[in-house]
Parts: structure tokens; C-alpha cells; sequence
């Protein structure tokens, strides 16, 4: 008998150093429109093709191509444009306030706009997201949410909507479809799971969307939610955000290397699409396919968006320890606004001189909105809510232990 070679355990390991650039060959990218576009009842099993490959509408010109091209009025696109514009200030402002030791803590979406703006457009109202903490374009997108109110949260001000409960951008909106972010990674994937299922059990019209980073998908609860999801059928879109990067952890290590997060949809019994996430345009027509899908009781969708995380995990992680600093400039998806644009100028419907101006007014919007948050207090003056309130909210009448605690606390 011939002897075997000694075991040997692998690591995965990701393509790219600092000092090394990334090799992005690990990419499996389909060319703009040539993926197919089922009908929104298709078996699940019949997506296989669909979660290996990746849905593209615009082309390196600019073009709108392929049967994922939707038929978006102009000026949808251009509030498109200016949501994920408007995401961009504002995520850079904040990073600066955090700097200056008026907020805590603080979380970019850098290079993920059209993810959370364009599935926002997608939905409808009463439809309920359940995000990550890199979903604050599901909210700027919106005209009835008070960019000044955000920012009071983020401070933990007297005028904190959450009473200073929650983490910084751990924003929780009901009215919006918002629901509260936790900060235990992967639960919020039951809980859409579960909102789901008691709609369809209430007969209801509203649907639910989940959303998990690549890194989080090695959770046990997310691989429960599947199946409850595919088990009933519920109309959830479990969104799976690969935006290549788990806080210093590569894709691979949550299980990316040699295969994609589509497929463990496919393997499930729940209909997977992978795509592009940096193309807006494919990121509201497959939103728009898997919501119609759920709104007709035929099931999930589980959507593997590609992007990547262009800034730090958080403003306390150095990137520059782990991978090499110009791996955003080389990615092969590009920049979500920059491919947007072009789309918009190419059609007629934008100028580099309106991008100009809407820049400025926006940076003129999100300064105002700070300074007036900043009237209600920030961390650096102090001014935050009661410990008294530590009591409110939680009981419907206060229990006499915690009536006593209370007293005991002079508050």
C-alpha cells in the first residue's frame, strides 16, 4: 500500500498584503447583461447558474444593458444619485465629529451606497429592513427622516431618539421599516425570518429583508434562518453584503474561498442571485425581482451583493494592518456614484456641473443638520439623557424593585 503525505490543515489566506497588491482573479465576474433574467417564479434549484454568476446592467461605458435593465424614469435615477451622494457626506462628516470626540463611535459605508439606496427603492412602505450597522442609506434615501435626528442619536444628546441605549449608528426607525440594529452578530436574520412568517400568517401584503455581512454568515443563525425561511416559504430577501472584509478577516475565512454565499442559498432550497453591488441599476432590479417574488407567495430571495468596504471596519480599525491601502482604487467593481454618473451623463440626464453643485449643497445640508444636533448637546459637553430614563420603556407599570433602585439612585 502506497503511505499518504501527512495531513495538513488549511487556512485560508487572503490574495492581498500591505506591501503586496490583491490579486482580484478570485472574482468570477460575468460580462454587463449577459446573465439571464428568470421569471419571479422560478424553482429555486433552477438559480444554480444564477448564484455563480453576477448580475450586471451597466457597462464600462455607461451603458444601461442585458435583460436586468430596468425601466427607471430619469429622475428616479438622479434621487438615486443624490441619496448615495448625500450617504457619502454625511458618513464623511461623521467620521470627522468622531475625530473631534463629539460622538463615541462611528461606522462608514464607503463604496457600499447603492446597496442599501437602491433596495430601498425597491420596497414598499410598511415593508420592514432588518440592517446591519452599515445601512444608514436605507434612511438618507428617505425625505421623512430628520438628518438632525440621526445625528442627535449618533451624539447620545438630549435629544437622542433611543435615550442614548444604543451604540452609535444603531439606529431604530418603526415609521420607516427600520428595525432597532443589534450589535450580536447575524440575529437580526431570525427576526426578519420570524416578521416574515407572521405576515404571511396575518395575510398581510408586507415583507421583510434581512441584511448579514460576509463574515457573519458563519453564524449558526444564519444558517437556522434559511431554513426556516425556506421551510415556509417566507417572503424575505436575506440580502448577504460581501463586501469582501470581516473587520480584519478575508471573505474566505467565513467560507467564501472556491464558491460563492449565493450558493449556500441554492443549497437550501431558497432562490440566489449574486450581483453586482456597485451597479445600481442591478441593485434595484434584483431587489425589485425578489420582492415581487416574496409579495407572491413564491418564497426568499438570498442576494449576494459584491462590493467592497472601502474605508476601516469602524473608526477604531486601522485597515492599513491587513490589506494594502489602494485596494478600493483597484477593485474591479469601481465606485457605485462614479458608475451612476456616467450612466446619467451618457443618457443626457446629468452634467459634471450638477454633480458640482449637488455636492456643495449637499455638504451645506449635512453641516447645518450637525450644528443644529450640536445645540442639543455632544459627547464632549456632556449633555446626555437622564439616568433616569434607564427606567423608562421597559415595563408597561415599573415593578417595585426597580421603583426602589430608582429612589435609591436620586433619579
Amino acid at each position: 500500500m502506497t503511505p499518504h503525505s501527512a495531513l495538513r490543515l488549511h487556512v485560508p489566506e487572503p490574495t492581498g498584503r500591505p506591501g503586496a497588491k490583491t490579486d482580484f482573479s478570485y472574482l468570477s465576474i460575468s460580462p454587463a447583461g449577459a446573465v439571464r433574467r428568470p421569471p419571479t417564479d422560478t424553482a429555486p434549484a433552477d438559480t444554480a447558474d444564477l448564484a455563480t454568476s453576477l448580475v450586471r446592467v451597466l457597462d464600462d461605458d455607461g451603458k444601461a444593458v442585458g435583460p436586468w435593465a430596468p425601466a427607471m424614469h430619469p429622475e428616479r435615477m438622479r434621487r438615486g444619485l443624490r441619496a448615495m451622494m448625500k450617504t457619502r457626506v454625511f458618513d464623511a462628516r461623521m467620521l470627522i465629529a468622531q475625530r473631534q470626540k463629539k460622538l463615541s463611535f462611528y461606522m462608514q459605508c464607503l463604496g457600499e451606497e447603492a446597496i442599501a439606496v437602491a433596495h430601498s427603492m425597491a420596497l414598499q412602505d410598511g415593508d420592514m429592513c432588518f440592517p446591519t450597522y452599515r445601512q444608514q442609506g436605507l434612511l438618507l434615501a428617505r425625505d421623512d427622516i430628520s438628518m438632525v435626528e440621526m445625528i442627535c442619536q449618533l451624539m447620545s444628546n438630549q435629544r437622542d431618539p433611543i435615550k442614548g441605549r444604543q451604540l452609535p449608528v444603531m439606529y431604530s426607525y418603526k415609521r420607516a421599516g427600520f428595525f432597532s440594529i443589534s450589535g450580536n452578530l447575524a440575529t437580526q436574520v431570525p427576526q426578519a425570518v420570524g416578521w416574515a412568517m407572521a405576515s404571511a400568517i396575518k395575510g398581510d401584503r408586507k415583507i421583510a429583508s434581512a441584511w448579514i455581512g460576509d463574515g457573519s454568515t458563519a453564524e449558526s443563525d444564519f444558517h437556522t434562518s434559511l431554513t426556516f425561511a425556506h421551510v415556509y416559504r417566507a417572503p424575505v430577501i436575506i440580502n448577504v453584503v460581501n463586501n469582501q472584509w470581516a473587520i480584519s478577516t478575508f471573505q474566505s475565512i467565513a467560507g467564501g474561498e472556491g464558491t460563492t454565499f449565493a450558493q449556500r442559498g441554492v443549497g437550501v432550497g431558497i432562490a440566489s442571485l449574486r450581483v453586482d453591488g456597485n451597479d445600481f441599476l442591478a441593485v434595484y432590479a434584483a431587489s425589485q425581482w425578489a420582492a415581487e417574488r416574496a409579495r407572491n407567495n413564491c418564497g426568499p430571495t438570498l442576494i449576494e451583493w459584491e462590493t467592497y468596504r472601502a474605508g476601516p471596519h469602524s473608526t477604531s480599525d486601522d485597515p492599513s494592518k491587513y490589506r494594502p491601502a489602494d485596494d478600493w482604487q483597484r477593485f474591479p467593481l469601481g465606485d457605485p456614484i462614479e458608475r451612476l454618473k456616467k450612466h446619467l451623463i451618457a443618457i443626457g440626464e446629468w452634467s459634471e456641473a450638477q454633480h458640482e453643485a449637488t455636492q456643495k449643497e449637499l455638504e451645506a445640508e449635512v453641516i447645518a443638520a450637525q450644528k443644529e444636533a450640536e445645540t442639543h448637546g455632544s459627547l464632549l459637553d456632556g449633555r446626555v439623557p437622564s439616568a433616569a430614563t434607564m427606567f423608562d420603556d421597559v415595563y408597561k407599570d415599573m415593578p417595585e424593585h426597580l421603583r426602589r433602585q430608582r429612589q435609591q439612585m436620586g433619579v
